[in-house]
Protein backbone atom coordinates (compact mmCIF):
# COMPACT_ATOMS: atom_id res chain seq x y z
CA UNK A 1 0.00 0.00 0.00
CA UNK A 2 0.80 3.91 -0.10
CA UNK A 3 1.88 5.98 2.50
CA UNK A 4 -1.91 7.62 2.68
CA UNK A 5 -2.93 4.21 2.98
CA UNK A 6 -0.40 2.91 5.57
CA UNK A 7 -1.14 6.18 7.58
CA UNK A 8 -4.57 5.63 7.98
CA UNK A 9 -4.22 1.92 9.00
CA UNK A 10 -2.31 3.09 11.41
CA UNK A 11 -4.13 5.75 12.72
CA UNK A 12 -7.39 3.42 12.52
CA UNK A 13 -5.39 0.60 14.65
CA UNK A 14 -4.74 3.57 17.25
CA UNK A 15 -8.28 4.68 17.73
CA UNK A 16 -9.26 1.24 18.29
CA UNK A 17 -6.51 0.79 20.96
CA UNK A 18 -7.41 3.69 22.98
CA UNK A 19 -10.78 2.61 22.89
CA UNK A 20 -12.31 1.91 26.71
CA UNK A 21 -15.12 0.64 28.03
CA UNK A 22 -17.77 1.93 30.17
CA UNK A 23 -15.51 1.94 33.69
CA UNK A 24 -12.71 3.68 31.89
CA UNK A 25 -10.79 0.43 30.86
CA UNK A 26 -9.31 -0.41 27.43
CA UNK A 27 -11.27 -2.52 26.14
CA UNK A 28 -8.38 -4.58 24.32
CA UNK A 29 -5.45 -5.73 26.94
CA UNK A 30 -2.48 -4.50 26.21
CA UNK A 31 -1.04 -8.51 25.20
CA UNK A 32 -3.34 -8.38 22.35
CA UNK A 33 -2.44 -5.01 20.73
CA UNK A 34 -0.22 -6.19 18.14
CA UNK A 35 2.49 -3.89 17.19
CA UNK A 36 2.10 -1.98 13.80
CA UNK A 37 5.28 -2.78 11.93
CA UNK A 38 5.71 -0.52 8.59
CA UNK A 39 8.29 -2.39 6.56
CA UNK A 40 9.29 0.29 3.29
CA UNK A 41 11.96 1.47 1.89
CA UNK A 42 14.11 4.04 3.21
CA UNK A 43 13.34 7.94 3.48
CA UNK A 44 9.19 7.29 1.72
CA UNK A 45 7.74 8.93 5.01
CA UNK A 46 6.92 6.43 8.36
CA UNK A 47 8.20 8.75 10.70
CA UNK A 48 6.54 11.91 9.50
CA UNK A 49 3.14 10.27 9.22
CA UNK A 50 3.58 8.78 13.13
CA UNK A 51 3.87 12.77 14.07
CA UNK A 52 0.70 13.64 11.65
CA UNK A 53 -1.29 10.82 13.67
CA UNK A 54 0.25 11.98 16.94
CA UNK A 55 -0.77 15.82 16.45
CA UNK A 56 -4.52 14.17 15.02
CA UNK A 57 -5.28 12.32 17.92
CA UNK A 58 -3.67 14.50 20.35
CA UNK A 59 -1.60 12.15 22.24
CA UNK A 60 2.12 12.11 22.97
CA UNK A 61 4.99 10.50 20.81
CA UNK A 62 7.93 8.95 21.55
CA UNK A 63 10.42 8.24 18.87
CA UNK A 64 13.58 5.57 19.22
CA UNK A 65 16.04 4.09 16.85
CA UNK A 66 16.42 0.50 17.85
CA UNK A 67 20.06 0.03 16.01
CA UNK A 68 22.13 1.77 18.53
CA UNK A 69 20.59 -0.12 21.55
CA UNK A 70 22.23 -3.19 23.30
CA UNK A 71 20.50 -5.82 25.25
CA UNK A 72 21.71 -3.85 28.86
CA UNK A 73 19.93 0.06 27.96
CA UNK A 74 16.81 -1.64 26.46
CA UNK A 75 16.66 -3.64 29.41
CA UNK A 76 18.17 -1.83 32.00
CA UNK A 77 21.06 -2.68 33.90
CA UNK A 78 21.29 -5.30 36.97
CA UNK A 79 21.51 -5.06 40.39
CA UNK A 80 21.72 -7.01 43.68
CA UNK A 81 18.55 -6.28 45.38
CA UNK A 82 17.56 -8.04 49.14
CA UNK A 83 14.21 -9.88 49.49
CA UNK A 84 12.61 -11.52 52.32
CA UNK A 85 11.02 -14.94 52.02
CA UNK A 86 9.38 -16.89 54.65
CA UNK A 87 11.17 -14.75 56.99
CA UNK A 88 15.28 -15.09 55.40
CA UNK A 89 17.07 -12.87 53.40
CA UNK A 90 17.97 -13.35 49.68
CA UNK A 91 19.90 -11.64 47.61
CA UNK A 92 18.43 -11.69 44.04
CA UNK A 93 18.96 -9.77 41.27
CA UNK A 94 16.99 -6.65 39.59
CA UNK A 95 16.90 -4.24 36.92
CA UNK A 96 17.02 -0.86 36.71
CA UNK A 97 14.11 0.86 34.32
CA UNK A 98 14.47 -0.04 30.75
CA UNK A 99 15.63 3.45 28.52
CA UNK A 100 13.19 3.29 26.50
CA UNK A 101 10.26 2.52 29.27
CA UNK A 102 11.80 5.88 31.24
CA UNK A 103 11.28 7.80 28.07
CA UNK A 104 7.97 7.08 27.67
CA UNK A 105 7.05 8.45 31.67
CA UNK A 106 9.23 11.26 31.29
CA UNK A 107 7.27 12.30 27.86
CA UNK A 108 4.16 11.45 30.52
CA UNK A 109 5.41 14.03 32.61
CA UNK A 110 6.72 16.57 30.77
CA UNK A 111 3.49 17.09 28.60
CA UNK A 112 0.80 15.48 30.45
CA UNK A 113 -0.35 13.20 28.10
CA UNK A 114 -1.56 9.75 29.80
CA UNK A 115 -1.85 8.10 26.19
CA UNK A 116 0.74 7.85 22.88
CA UNK A 117 2.57 6.49 20.92
CA UNK A 118 5.87 4.74 21.24
CA UNK A 119 7.87 4.67 18.24
CA UNK A 120 10.37 2.16 17.77
CA UNK A 121 12.66 2.41 14.26
CA UNK A 122 14.98 -0.22 12.98
CA UNK A 123 13.59 -2.72 14.61
CA UNK A 124 14.95 -5.67 12.25
CA UNK A 125 18.54 -3.91 13.01
CA UNK A 126 18.22 -5.14 16.91
CA UNK A 127 21.65 -7.15 17.77
CA UNK A 128 21.07 -10.82 18.27
CA UNK A 129 21.64 -10.49 22.20
CA UNK A 130 18.40 -8.29 22.13
CA UNK A 131 16.25 -10.68 20.25
CA UNK A 132 14.53 -12.42 22.46
CA UNK A 133 13.53 -10.08 24.46
CA UNK A 134 12.29 -7.97 21.55
CA UNK A 135 9.81 -11.03 21.05
CA UNK A 136 8.86 -11.00 24.86
CA UNK A 137 8.25 -7.28 24.31
CA UNK A 138 6.35 -7.38 20.96
CA UNK A 139 3.82 -9.99 22.90
CA UNK A 140 3.69 -8.20 26.14
CA UNK A 141 5.22 -4.83 25.63
CA UNK A 142 7.65 -5.11 28.63
CA UNK A 143 11.14 -4.53 28.95
CA UNK A 144 12.81 -6.81 31.86
CA UNK A 145 9.96 -6.14 34.55
CA UNK A 146 9.01 -2.63 33.66
CA UNK A 147 6.25 -2.24 30.92
CA UNK A 148 5.02 0.12 28.95
CA UNK A 149 2.50 1.94 30.35
CA UNK A 150 -1.19 1.45 29.98
CA UNK A 151 -2.48 3.64 27.07
CA UNK A 152 0.82 3.88 25.19
CA UNK A 153 0.54 1.92 21.84
CA UNK A 154 3.66 0.74 20.02
CA UNK A 155 4.22 1.19 16.74
CA UNK A 156 7.41 0.07 14.67
CA UNK A 157 9.22 0.63 11.84
CA UNK A 158 12.21 -0.96 9.04
CA UNK A 159 13.78 -1.12 6.46
CA UNK A 160 13.54 -4.04 3.71
CA UNK A 161 17.06 -6.30 3.97
CA UNK A 162 17.84 -5.01 0.18
CA UNK A 163 18.16 -1.48 1.78
CA UNK A 164 19.89 -2.12 5.20
CA UNK A 165 22.69 -4.87 5.48
CA UNK A 166 22.18 -5.08 9.34
CA UNK A 167 18.56 -5.80 8.69
CA UNK A 168 17.18 -9.13 9.12
CA UNK A 169 13.86 -10.91 8.14
CA UNK A 170 11.73 -11.78 11.04
CA UNK A 171 10.76 -15.91 11.50
CA UNK A 172 6.94 -16.80 11.88
CA UNK A 173 6.97 -16.28 15.69
CA UNK A 174 7.69 -12.56 15.16
CA UNK A 175 5.68 -12.01 12.24
CA UNK A 176 2.87 -13.34 14.51
CA UNK A 177 2.64 -10.77 17.06
CA UNK A 178 2.82 -8.20 14.76
CA UNK A 179 0.58 -5.97 11.97
CA UNK A 180 2.18 -5.97 9.06
CA UNK A 181 2.22 -3.14 6.27
CA UNK A 182 4.25 -2.87 3.68
CA UNK A 183 4.29 0.33 2.17
CA UNK A 184 5.42 1.53 -1.25
CA UNK A 185 6.57 4.85 -2.94
CA UNK A 186 3.64 6.34 -4.35
CA UNK A 187 4.13 9.62 -6.23
CA UNK A 188 0.64 10.69 -6.59
CA UNK A 189 0.57 10.62 -2.64
CA UNK A 190 3.60 12.17 -1.79
CA UNK A 191 2.96 15.26 -4.06
CA UNK A 192 -0.65 15.88 -2.76
CA UNK A 193 1.82 16.10 0.94
CA UNK A 194 4.07 18.10 -0.92
CA UNK A 195 1.48 20.57 -2.36
CA UNK A 196 0.08 20.77 1.41
CA UNK A 197 3.20 21.38 3.14
CA UNK A 198 4.72 23.41 0.32
CA UNK A 199 7.26 22.18 -0.95
CA UNK A 200 9.45 24.14 -3.38
CA UNK A 201 7.09 24.45 -6.53
CA UNK A 202 10.46 23.54 -8.55
CA UNK A 203 10.48 20.08 -7.08
CA UNK A 204 6.77 19.23 -7.21
CA UNK A 205 7.09 20.74 -11.32
CA UNK A 206 9.83 19.15 -12.25
CA UNK A 207 9.05 15.76 -10.94
CA UNK A 208 5.55 16.21 -13.32
CA UNK A 209 7.43 15.78 -15.87
CA UNK A 210 9.81 13.09 -14.33
CA UNK A 211 7.93 11.34 -12.51
CA UNK A 212 10.10 7.72 -12.50
CA UNK A 213 12.87 10.79 -10.91
CA UNK A 214 10.46 10.60 -7.44
CA UNK A 215 11.91 7.43 -5.94
CA UNK A 216 15.32 5.13 -7.68
CA UNK A 217 17.57 3.44 -5.40
CA UNK A 218 20.14 1.09 -7.94
CA UNK A 219 23.75 -0.22 -7.38
CA UNK A 220 26.72 0.89 -9.10
CA UNK A 221 30.04 0.34 -9.57
CA UNK A 222 30.94 3.21 -7.12
CA UNK A 223 28.33 2.37 -4.59
CA UNK A 224 24.87 2.97 -4.02
CA UNK A 225 23.04 5.60 -6.29
CA UNK A 226 19.51 6.88 -5.11
CA UNK A 227 17.14 9.58 -4.65
CA UNK A 228 14.23 9.32 -2.16
CA UNK A 229 11.09 11.40 -1.06
CA UNK A 230 12.78 12.17 2.24
CA UNK A 231 15.85 13.73 -0.02
CA UNK A 232 13.25 15.70 -1.87
CA UNK A 233 11.72 16.99 1.24
CA UNK A 234 15.19 18.16 2.73
CA UNK A 235 16.60 19.80 -0.60
CA UNK A 236 13.11 21.85 -0.75
CA UNK A 237 13.76 22.96 2.55
CA UNK A 238 17.20 24.00 1.65
CA UNK A 239 16.75 25.72 -1.35
CA UNK A 240 14.19 27.55 0.60
CA UNK A 241 16.58 29.45 2.66
CA UNK A 242 19.38 29.51 -0.11
CA UNK A 243 16.47 31.83 -1.73
CA UNK A 244 16.08 33.64 1.56
CA UNK A 245 19.48 34.30 1.89
CA UNK A 246 20.10 35.23 -1.89
CA UNK A 247 22.60 31.93 -1.84
CA UNK A 248 23.31 30.50 -5.43
CA UNK A 249 21.38 26.81 -6.04
CA UNK A 250 23.09 24.56 -7.57
CA UNK A 251 24.05 21.13 -8.94
CA UNK A 252 26.95 21.18 -5.88
CA UNK A 253 24.16 21.57 -3.53
CA UNK A 254 21.53 19.35 -5.05
CA UNK A 255 23.54 16.29 -5.48
CA UNK A 256 24.05 16.67 -1.33
CA UNK A 257 20.15 15.36 -1.62
CA UNK A 258 19.46 13.82 -4.79
CA UNK A 259 22.79 11.37 -4.86
CA UNK A 260 22.16 10.04 -7.87
CA UNK A 261 24.48 12.22 -10.41
CA UNK A 262 22.37 12.16 -13.81
CA UNK A 263 19.39 13.02 -11.56
CA UNK A 264 21.01 15.88 -10.19
CA UNK A 265 22.23 17.41 -12.74
CA UNK A 266 19.19 17.43 -14.86
CA UNK A 267 17.07 18.69 -11.68
CA UNK A 268 20.27 21.75 -11.19
CA UNK A 269 19.32 22.64 -15.09
CA UNK A 270 15.79 22.59 -14.25
CA UNK A 271 15.69 24.77 -11.58
CA UNK A 272 17.72 27.39 -13.39
CA UNK A 273 14.93 27.63 -15.70
CA UNK A 274 13.00 27.70 -13.02
CA UNK A 275 13.90 30.38 -11.67
CA UNK A 276 13.83 32.37 -14.91
CA UNK A 277 10.34 31.89 -15.31
CA UNK A 278 10.05 33.04 -11.77
CA UNK A 279 11.57 36.27 -12.79
CA UNK A 280 10.17 36.66 -16.38
CA UNK A 281 6.15 35.96 -15.41
CA UNK A 282 6.58 38.39 -12.47
CA UNK A 283 3.97 36.15 -10.35
CA UNK A 284 3.12 38.87 -7.93
CA UNK A 285 1.82 40.53 -10.74
CA UNK A 286 -0.73 37.71 -11.58
CA UNK A 287 -1.57 37.43 -7.85
CA UNK A 288 -2.56 40.86 -7.46
CA UNK A 289 -4.73 41.18 -10.71
CA UNK A 290 -2.49 43.47 -12.56
CA UNK A 291 -1.14 41.02 -15.29
CA UNK A 292 -1.93 42.02 -18.98
CA UNK A 293 -3.27 40.51 -21.77
CA UNK A 294 0.01 40.34 -22.96
CA UNK A 295 1.24 37.74 -20.46
CA UNK A 296 -1.84 35.80 -20.83
CA UNK A 297 -0.82 35.48 -24.31
CA UNK A 298 2.50 34.22 -23.41
CA UNK A 299 1.44 31.51 -21.21
CA UNK A 300 -0.99 29.96 -24.00
CA UNK A 301 2.01 29.91 -26.11
CA UNK A 302 4.64 28.46 -24.10
CA UNK A 303 5.78 24.74 -24.61
CA UNK A 304 4.73 22.04 -22.18
CA UNK A 305 7.41 22.60 -19.40
CA UNK A 306 7.16 26.22 -19.46
CA UNK A 307 3.42 26.17 -18.52
CA UNK A 308 4.32 23.24 -15.54
CA UNK A 309 6.91 25.67 -14.18
CA UNK A 310 4.09 28.75 -14.32
CA UNK A 311 1.42 26.98 -13.20
CA UNK A 312 3.71 25.37 -10.29
CA UNK A 313 4.27 28.76 -9.59
CA UNK A 314 1.55 30.45 -9.43
CA UNK A 315 -0.49 27.47 -7.09
CA UNK A 316 2.81 27.53 -4.76
CA UNK A 317 1.95 31.28 -3.98
CA UNK A 318 -1.69 30.87 -4.22
CA UNK A 319 -1.63 28.20 -1.47
CA UNK A 320 0.85 30.45 0.34
CA UNK A 321 -1.46 33.32 0.46
CA UNK A 322 -4.34 31.13 1.74
CA UNK A 323 -2.37 29.39 3.85
CA UNK A 324 -1.18 32.44 5.84
CA UNK A 325 -4.93 33.87 6.09
CA UNK A 326 -6.01 30.55 7.38
CA UNK A 327 -3.24 30.15 9.50
CA UNK A 328 -4.13 33.78 11.23
CA UNK A 329 -7.61 32.72 11.17
CA UNK A 330 -6.58 30.02 13.70
CA UNK A 331 -4.40 32.16 15.62
CA UNK A 332 -7.26 34.23 16.06
CA UNK A 333 -9.67 31.70 17.53
CA UNK A 334 -6.83 30.65 19.64
CA UNK A 335 -6.19 33.91 20.95
CA UNK A 336 -10.08 34.76 21.54
CA UNK A 337 -10.36 31.30 23.58
CA UNK A 338 -7.29 32.31 25.92
CA UNK A 339 -8.83 36.02 26.45
CA UNK A 340 -12.63 34.60 27.30
CA UNK A 341 -10.92 32.13 30.15
CA UNK A 342 -9.18 35.37 31.25
CA UNK A 343 -12.49 37.05 31.39
CA UNK A 344 -14.21 34.17 33.21
CA UNK A 345 -11.32 34.09 35.74
CA UNK A 346 -11.93 37.52 36.35
CA UNK A 347 -15.39 37.54 36.86
CA UNK A 348 -14.93 34.43 39.42
CA UNK A 349 -12.28 36.55 41.38
CA UNK A 350 -14.45 39.71 41.36
CA UNK A 351 -11.94 41.12 39.33
CA UNK A 352 -13.16 44.43 37.53
CA UNK A 353 -12.20 44.56 33.59
CA UNK A 354 -10.99 47.92 33.74
CA UNK A 355 -8.40 46.74 37.25
CA UNK A 356 -4.85 46.72 36.61
CA UNK A 357 -4.37 42.91 35.55
CA UNK A 358 -0.53 43.04 35.09
CA UNK A 359 0.75 40.14 36.96
CA UNK A 360 -1.94 37.91 35.78
CA UNK A 361 -1.09 38.84 31.74
CA UNK A 362 2.58 38.13 32.13
CA UNK A 363 1.90 34.49 34.30
CA UNK A 364 -0.62 33.63 31.24
CA UNK A 365 1.94 34.43 29.09
CA UNK A 366 4.68 32.46 30.63
CA UNK A 367 2.34 29.45 30.72
CA UNK A 368 1.86 29.85 27.13
CA UNK A 369 5.44 30.06 26.49
CA UNK A 370 6.02 26.67 28.99
CA UNK A 371 3.25 24.53 26.64
CA UNK A 372 4.68 25.40 23.51
CA UNK A 373 8.16 24.58 24.34
CA UNK A 374 6.73 21.33 25.78
CA UNK A 375 4.84 20.02 22.66
CA UNK A 376 7.83 21.28 20.59
CA UNK A 377 10.44 19.07 22.23
CA UNK A 378 7.72 16.26 22.15
CA UNK A 379 7.19 17.01 18.39
CA UNK A 380 3.75 17.45 18.56
CA UNK A 381 3.67 21.52 17.81
CA UNK A 382 2.20 21.72 13.96
CA UNK A 383 2.48 25.19 12.20
CA UNK A 384 -0.74 26.18 12.69
CA UNK A 385 -0.76 25.44 17.07
CA UNK A 386 2.92 27.16 16.74
CA UNK A 387 1.28 30.61 15.32
CA UNK A 388 -1.44 30.59 17.62
CA UNK A 389 1.12 30.17 20.71
CA UNK A 390 2.89 33.41 19.07
CA UNK A 391 0.17 35.27 17.95
CA UNK A 392 -0.97 34.72 21.86
CA UNK A 393 1.91 35.01 23.53
CA UNK A 394 2.71 38.45 21.34
CA UNK A 395 -1.24 40.12 22.25
CA UNK A 396 -0.52 39.33 26.05
CA UNK A 397 2.92 41.05 26.12
CA UNK A 398 2.04 43.70 23.85
CA UNK A 399 -0.92 45.28 26.51
CA UNK A 400 1.52 44.78 29.47
CA UNK A 401 4.24 46.70 27.79
CA UNK A 402 1.13 49.36 26.70
CA UNK A 403 -0.29 49.26 29.87
CA UNK A 404 2.76 50.18 31.80
CA UNK A 405 2.51 53.44 29.84
CA UNK A 406 -1.32 54.00 30.58
CA UNK A 407 -2.41 55.28 33.94
CA UNK A 408 -4.72 52.72 34.52
CA UNK A 409 -2.20 50.15 33.54
CA UNK A 410 -2.54 46.63 31.95
CA UNK A 411 -6.42 46.27 31.93
CA UNK A 412 -8.65 43.53 30.12
CA UNK A 413 -10.65 46.11 28.18
CA UNK A 414 -6.97 46.95 26.80
CA UNK A 415 -6.74 43.56 26.00
CA UNK A 416 -10.38 43.37 23.59
CA UNK A 417 -9.42 46.62 22.44
CA UNK A 418 -5.89 45.15 20.86
CA UNK A 419 -7.84 42.26 19.61
CA UNK A 420 -10.52 43.56 18.16
CA UNK A 421 -7.86 45.52 16.11
CA UNK A 422 -5.96 42.35 14.89
CA UNK A 423 -9.58 41.55 13.69
CA UNK A 424 -10.02 44.27 11.83
CA UNK A 425 -6.60 43.71 10.17
CA UNK A 426 -7.49 40.15 9.98
CA UNK A 427 -10.72 40.80 8.24
CA UNK A 428 -8.47 42.96 5.25
CA UNK A 429 -6.08 39.78 5.10
CA UNK A 430 -9.03 38.02 4.38
CA UNK A 431 -10.71 40.03 1.42
CA UNK A 432 -7.44 40.50 -0.04
CA UNK A 433 -6.61 36.67 -0.43
CA UNK A 434 -10.22 35.73 -1.70
CA UNK A 435 -9.00 38.61 -4.15
CA UNK A 436 -6.14 37.01 -5.27
CA UNK A 437 -7.98 33.78 -5.23
CA UNK A 438 -10.26 35.25 -8.04
CA UNK A 439 -7.52 37.25 -9.99
CA UNK A 440 -5.65 33.77 -10.33
CA UNK A 441 -8.54 32.29 -11.25
CA UNK A 442 -8.92 34.75 -13.75
CA UNK A 443 -5.84 34.95 -15.24
CA UNK A 444 -5.51 30.71 -15.83
CA UNK A 445 -8.87 31.18 -17.70
CA UNK A 446 -7.35 33.96 -19.99
CA UNK A 447 -4.32 32.16 -20.61
CA UNK A 448 -5.63 28.39 -20.88
CA UNK A 449 -9.72 28.20 -20.43
CA UNK A 450 -10.19 24.48 -19.31
CA UNK A 451 -7.21 23.13 -20.54
CA UNK A 452 -4.95 20.75 -17.81
CA UNK A 453 -3.82 24.06 -16.32
CA UNK A 454 -7.14 25.08 -15.11
CA UNK A 455 -7.34 21.16 -13.79
CA UNK A 456 -3.72 21.72 -12.16
CA UNK A 457 -5.24 24.59 -10.73
CA UNK A 458 -8.48 23.08 -8.93
CA UNK A 459 -6.86 19.81 -7.50
CA UNK A 460 -3.87 21.37 -5.95
CA UNK A 461 -6.47 23.72 -4.02
CA UNK A 462 -8.57 20.55 -3.50
CA UNK A 463 -5.66 18.86 -1.98
CA UNK A 464 -4.59 21.80 0.16
CA UNK A 465 -6.19 21.54 3.48
CA UNK A 466 -5.11 25.37 3.95
CA UNK A 467 -7.07 25.90 0.47
CA UNK A 468 -9.92 23.63 1.31
CA UNK A 469 -10.29 25.37 4.46
CA UNK A 470 -10.22 29.09 3.41
CA UNK A 471 -12.99 28.60 0.16
CA UNK A 472 -14.99 26.36 2.67
CA UNK A 473 -15.48 29.36 5.24
CA UNK A 474 -15.02 32.49 2.60
CA UNK A 475 -16.26 30.73 -0.79
CA UNK A 476 -14.86 31.10 -4.27
CA UNK A 477 -17.61 30.85 -7.29
CA UNK A 478 -14.84 30.15 -10.05
CA UNK A 479 -13.73 27.23 -7.85
CA UNK A 480 -16.57 25.76 -7.67
CA UNK A 481 -17.66 27.30 -11.53
CA UNK A 482 -15.09 24.89 -12.73
CA UNK A 483 -15.63 21.60 -10.01
CA UNK A 484 -18.84 20.95 -9.70
CA UNK A 485 -18.29 17.83 -8.33
CA UNK A 486 -17.02 19.87 -5.29
CA UNK A 487 -20.37 22.08 -4.87
CA UNK A 488 -21.49 20.56 -2.07
CA UNK A 489 -19.00 22.63 0.32
CA UNK A 490 -21.08 25.09 2.23
CA UNK A 491 -19.73 28.69 2.40
CA UNK A 492 -18.92 29.71 5.99
CA UNK A 493 -20.28 32.66 7.70
CA UNK A 494 -18.10 35.85 8.16
CA UNK A 495 -15.27 35.46 10.62
CA UNK A 496 -16.54 37.96 13.26
CA UNK A 497 -19.43 35.57 13.43
CA UNK A 498 -17.03 32.65 13.70
CA UNK A 499 -14.87 33.93 15.97
CA UNK A 500 -17.62 35.39 17.84
CA UNK A 501 -15.51 38.68 19.01
CA UNK A 502 -19.20 39.16 21.25
CA UNK A 503 -18.65 36.81 23.85
CA UNK A 504 -15.32 39.50 25.42
CA UNK A 505 -18.34 42.14 25.27
CA UNK A 506 -19.92 43.61 28.32
CA UNK A 507 -22.64 41.35 29.24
Amino acid sequence: MNIREAKQQIRNAMVAYFTKDEFGNYLLPAERQRPVFLLGAPGIGKTAIMEQIAQELEVGLVSYSMTHHTRQSALGLPFIATKTYGGEDYQVSEYTMSEIIASVYEAMESTGRTEGILFLDEINCVSETLTPAMLQFLQYKVFGRHAVPAGWIVVTAGNPPEYNRTARDFDIATWDRLKRIEVEPDYDVWREFAVASAVHPAIITYLDIERSHFYAVEATPDGASFVTARGWDDLSAMIKLYERQGLAVDELLVEQYVQNGDIAKRFAMYYDLFTKYRSDYQIDRILDGSADAALAERARRAPFDERVAVMGLVVDATVDVLRQAVLEEKAAAFTHGVLADLKERLAAEGIAEDADISELLRATSAELARTRDTERAASLLSEERYRSFERAIGLLDEVVRTGAELPGGATFNLARERFNERLDELDASVDAASATLDHVFKFVEEAFGEGQEMLMLVTDLSVSRAGMAFINDHGCERYFAHNQNLQFYERGSDLAARIDRITLEEE
